[in-house]
């Protein structure tokens, strides 16, 4: 028993130190938007032995997994000291989520989880599920953390075991590794989900992305990308949401739209990255997109491509959840380098990189989505007349040269 006790773990460190030391590679071609890469950067396969194996063959002669990690996904980001750092989502077998860092040198590979997950505090009504954390610097110095809290509905009907309540948990941290747990958001929305901190005061208030529901499952008739202000984080209250971005017909965020990670300030605007989703025939379809807000008044959208940023393609689109690409996390460099962390069918996370210049082309002059099939063909019709005239040029500026030398 001993020989396949020592057999087993053997074979499962030799995969492990290779897998959380390969090499990513970027794909080619590419969008000329960002580049994607080749392997996932967290997988389930990622997580530590020690959490998932009893490593005494005494008390575990087979070797067996003892438990069970089943997904590693919608990870925020930061950088700090130097090193990329992911506060990934860890759903285990038995369906509950808890957040463990993952931190890599280099932020495209390398990315070993740290020796323990998070340990969270919890509220006076402890959290049945925790979920997709949001981590944003604040100038006031703290590191927040904005999560889903999950709790079973008390209201629901009896045998109902599947409807919750979701509001937006609130921790602060320096380190990543001892956290305060904060009072949890309170709004007028009956629910809440991806609520993201604004990483600087506006007017003296912090300054909150929501996004309000009137269920579990559906925005409803709050659906959009909300905005709110509170004194304080020690005691947070949003008494009024505007909807500064909301869901609109036929479009890639018909049924809901939520705010991803904070935005990044630039010098033409706070650049946003959400989420949009919409409904098919093989169910819902989750899809990235950028916009730009007004440096002066982050509420105020200035300028919004149509259609996707990102979407699910090939194994991506294979998972959990099939069909969805996820975002709470991006990491900007001092170069203006963008490391965007998205997650892809509730189960693995992957990184695409790109820099805030190209960013900032794509958003300033992607046509806005006309919302009707006509506006699409006009907007293609004028791409054509612009390519069709500059061509012509070229060759109207040609011909006087090569005459010349004819002559």
């Amino acid at each position: 028993m001993e020989n396949t006790f020592q057999k087993r773990q053997q074979a499962l460190e030799q995969f492990h130190s290779a897998l959380i030391t390969r090499k990513n590679e970027k794909q080619p071609l590419g969008n000329g938007i960002y580049d994607k890469y080749k392997f996932p950067v967290l997988t389930h396969q990622h997580a530590p032995i020690a959490w998932r194996y009893d490593l005494n063959p005494e008390t575990n002669p087979y070797f067996m997994e003892r438990i069970g990690v089943n997904a590693a996904f919608n990870a925020g980001a930061i950088k700090l000291n130097g090193n990329y750092l992911l506060v990934v989502r860890v759903e285990g077998n038995d369906r509950k989520s808890f957040f463990a860092v993952a931190e890599s040198p280099n932020g495209i590979d390398n990315f070993q989880c740290w020796e323990r997950p998070i340990t969270l505090p919890e509220t006076e009504d402890p959290d049945i599920n925790v979920y997709d954390m949001r981590v944003t610097q604040h100038e006031d110095g703290w590191i927040y953390g904005l999560f889903c809290t999950e709790r079973k509905d008390p209201f629901a009907p009896e045998g109902d075991q599947s409807s919750a309540t979701a509001q937006c948990g609130i921790a602060r941290t320096h380190d990543l590794k001892t956290w305060e747990r904060l009072p949890d958001l309170k709004t007028t929305s009956p629910q809440q989900r991806n609520v993201v901190l604004h990483p600087e005061f506006v007017n003296g208030k912090y300054a909150l992305y929501t996004r309000p529901q009137d269920s579990f499952i559906e925005a409803g008739s709050r659906g959009g990308i909300g905005w709110g202000l509170t004194d304080s984080m020690e005691n947070a209250v949003v008494n009024e949401e505007l909807i500064v971005d909301p869901k609109a017909y036929h479009t890639v965020y018909e049924v809901k739209n939520g705010q991803g990670p904070a935005p990044i300030k630039t010098d033409k605007g706070w650049l946003h990255l959400a989420h949009g989703v919409r409904n098919t025939a093989a169910g819902l379809r989750y899809v990235l997109y950028l916009f730009l807000t007004d440096l002066q008044d982050p509420s105020k959208v200035i300028a919004k491509p149509g259609g996707y940023f990102i979407a699910p393609e090939g194994e991506e689109r294979v998972g959990d959840v099939s069909n969805v690409v996820f975002a709470n996390g991006w990491i900007v460099d001092e170069d203006g380098s963008v490391f965007i962390y998205y997650a892809s069918s509730d189960t693995r996370m992957h990184v695409a990189t790109s820099t805030v210049n190209q960013l900032l082309d794509y958003v300033l002059h992607t046509p806005a989505d006309g919302l009707r099939s006509a506006a699409s063909v006009q907007q293609i019709n004028l791409l054509v007349d612009k390519n069709q005239a500059y061509i012509q040029g070229k060759k109207q500026a040609v011909a006087p040269e090569l005459n010349g030398v004819a002559s």
